[in-house]
């Protein structure tokens, strides 16, 4: 007779098809039946430490009481209504709240469901906004090596690679820069002065591009290179899908920036991680280019589900928690701890690099294939660490860990001492 865990396994294997996964050589699935705080629980009842908060999206832990019983009581009161026409008072409020908490310049918001849509809704505005002035540019600039999503609109501006390949053809032209440092900031400027006449926007990922391998650059030279596109006229598109609400130590990136973008995108941690949700944010500037009584200067995007009267109140009870001095303390608890551990692993000679972004810790394995996302390393690591009770995604040969604020001290150091076993025995 199967287990509960064997017929769920079965029954998945024939009808679903699962992200980033070759179905064909993929490990079996792991049925996850409940979860709680930082821990997620199997049908055979084995606990794993949530170490990626979910991919990245889990702010307070799992099934979170105080944001469930939000979420309870608004889908006794109102679960969805068209935002066409309509709107209500957790969507107001949300904005509302948001708004006060951004740089100043961030005056509307429009919602979407996702951190892809969010982008799309973004690059429809920079474009859209050129358009809408009898404006001629057609360019955008993006980093190399970035990550937007899964979308046609958000795929173009993200690096090329193997998960594009079949694509390529298909997604429009961006101009792909080096994320700016001190040494290359000049020669950033001049490619920017090259192409700015036909620059409609650039949009980079602020601090840290997870997907593609945790690359972490500094606040500064990143200032500089948004004070000189907005010189120049070019529209600043901050991504703070993955790097918002507190993973960078602060609120947001554009906490740690000298320069205010003109649109800002936002999902994952958005509602905590409890339902999908994403935000695209600009300014006044943006805003009017399609305040008109040209009916066809309409900014043309809408979801069904935008402006989800259950997600936005799960945002907003996010929020309340993540405002609260105890989840203020607890992120900067995690900061110290990756801090100590990185010292630790400094001069282990199988470490290339370890480093950190506010919650956010990298560790890039030494192995004699470049950094790939297809390294065979993630085919040792991940079970490695999931037989020990511990869910992790390495990119390739990096590990790295985003956990829930709600995670504890002993928890991360069970975590690090996974870390040092794995590198003494693979």
């Amino acid at each position: 007779m199967k287990t509960l865990q064997q017929d769920l396994i079965a029954r998945d294997y024939n009808v679903n098809w699962h992200p980033y996964t070759q179905m064909k050589t993929a490990r079996d699935i792991i049925p996850i039946v409940r979860a709680q705080g930082s821990y997620i629980y199997d049908a055979n009842d084995k606990r794993y430490i949530d170490a990626v908060s979910s991919w990245w999206v889990t702010l307070h832990g799992h099934a979170h009481p105080y944001i469930t019983k939000k979420l309870s009581d608004q889908l006794l009161n109102l679960e969805q209504v068209i935002f066409a026409g309509f709107t209500h008072q957790p969507a107001i409020e949300l904005s509302e709240r948001l708004l006060e908490l951004l740089p100043e310049n961030q005056t509307k918001s429009f919602y979407s469901d996702n951190g892809s849509t969010a982008i799309e809704v973004a690059l429809k505005m920079a474009i859209q906004a050129n358009f809408n002035k009898a404006g001629k540019k057609k360019k955008i600039i993006a980093f190399k090596n970035g990550y937007h999503g899964d979308t046609f609109g958000a795929m173009s501006v993200s690096g090329r690679g193997i998960w594009t390949d079949p694509f390529g053809d298909m997604l429009f032209e961006v101009l792909f820069i080096d994320t700016p440092k001190l040494d290359n900031i000049e020669e950033l400027k001049l490619f920017i002065d090259t192409h700015a006449k036909e620059t409609i926007c650039f949009i980079y990922e602020p601090l840290v591009q997870g997907a593609g391998g945790m690359l972490m650059h500094q606040p500064e030279p990143l200032s500089e290179l948004m004070k000189y596109c907005k010189e120049r006229e070019i529209l600043l598109i901050q991504d703070e899908i993955f790097v918002g609400f507190g993973r960078t130590g602060r609120m947001f990136a554009a906490n740690h920036l000298s320069e205010s973008p003109d649109i800002m995108c936002f999902s994952k941690g958005l509602t905590g991680g409890t339902l999908p949700l994403g935000m695209t944010t600009c300014t006044e500037q943006i805003y009017n280019a399609f305040y008109s009584e040209d009916k066809t200067k309409a900014l043309f995007h809408g979801h069904s589900f935008t402006a989800s009267p259950l997600a936005c109140t799960a945002a907003l009870a996010s929020l309340d928690l993540l405002l609260e001095k105890k989840t203020q303390e607890s992120i900067k608890r995690i900061q110290d701890k990756h801090h100590s551990f990185i010292e630790q692993l400094s001069k282990h000679p199988k470490v290339l690099d370890a480093r950190q972004c506010g919650t956010i810790f990298a560790m890039e394995w030494k192995t004699l294939q470049s950094t790939s996302y297809f390294s065979d390393m993630h085919d040792l690591l991940y079970p490695f660490f999931l037989e020990r009770g511990v869910l992790m995604r390495p990119l390739g040969n990096i590990i790295y860990l985003v956990p829930p604020y709600c995670i504890s001290d002993q928890d991360l150091d069970y975590i690090y001492s996974c870390i040092l076993e794995a590198l003494e025995l693979i």
